[in-house]
């Protein structure tokens, strides 16, 4: 079993190559980019309505938008489920 002390010890890291390193902040923004995720879909959708002359342009549009959903709902999962693996 490990002393406390050797569990204590983190990695040294040069403040030049991360200087969040400085005040200890290695954080990201999950909730954040959800939501980004999910107006950016709404967007994506939105721009179905126009004056398109042909259905091509609808048809990416749908395929980005749904291609979108199944990676925000596959990062949600995985984010559930993360501490099973």
């Amino acid at each position: 079993m490990s002393s406390s002390s050797e569990l204590d010890r983190r990695p040294a890291v040069d403040v030049h190559d991360e200087p969040s390193a400085e005040w200890g902040w290695h954080g990201s923004f999950p909730k954040a980019v959800r939501i980004a995720g999910w107006a950016s879909t709404i967007g994506v959708f939105g721009l179905l309505i126009g004056n398109h002359h042909g259905r091509t342009e609808n048809l990416f549009l749908v395929l980005i938008g749904v291609a979108m959903i199944a990676m925000l709902v596959r990062d949600q999962v995985r984010s559930r489920t993360s501490w099973r693996r």
